[in-house]
């Protein structure tokens, strides 16, 4: 994936418009939209900065330098890992990806406590 589809693709996961995104950067929404295309390929330094911090990925991915992980967020990557671990949770993994680390911890605990409710002799040690 281009680094221009990359952007445009974080952007809608995460509902933002080009407006939000261009304020949070201190662009205009023009200048968003050609990073979306491709037409404007070089970013200052503090623009990749901003965007990075907006769309909530690294800086090094949108500079092409790394590619993308299946989760954008470390700490969403961190939790999908202790949910992949476990193997009661394993098949609600696909169903996080594009969620705030805080709701995706939120859901997890929930999930985890439905569980132990029907499954007493359940031990998250194990």
């Amino acid at each position: 994936m281009d680094v221009k589809e990359l952007i445009k693709r974080r952007r809608k996961e995460l509902g933002l418009t080009l407006l939000e995104v261009a304020k949070a950067c201190g662009v205009s929404e023009g200048t968003v939209s050609r990073w979306e295309s491709g037409e404007i390929e070089n970013m200052k330094r503090d623009k990749v900065i901003a965007l990075a911090r907006v769309l909530k990925i690294d800086p090094a991915v949108i500079m092409g330098w790394e590619k993308p992980g299946y989760y954008f967020d470390p700490e969403s990557a961190s939790l999908a890992q202790e949910m992949l671990d476990d193997p009661d949770m394993r098949t609600l993994f696909d169903m996080k990806r594009n969620m705030d680390p805080e709701r995706f911890r939120a859901h997890m605990d929930f999930m985890k406590k439905l569980y132990k409710q029907e499954h007493p002799d359940y031990d998250e040690g194990c």
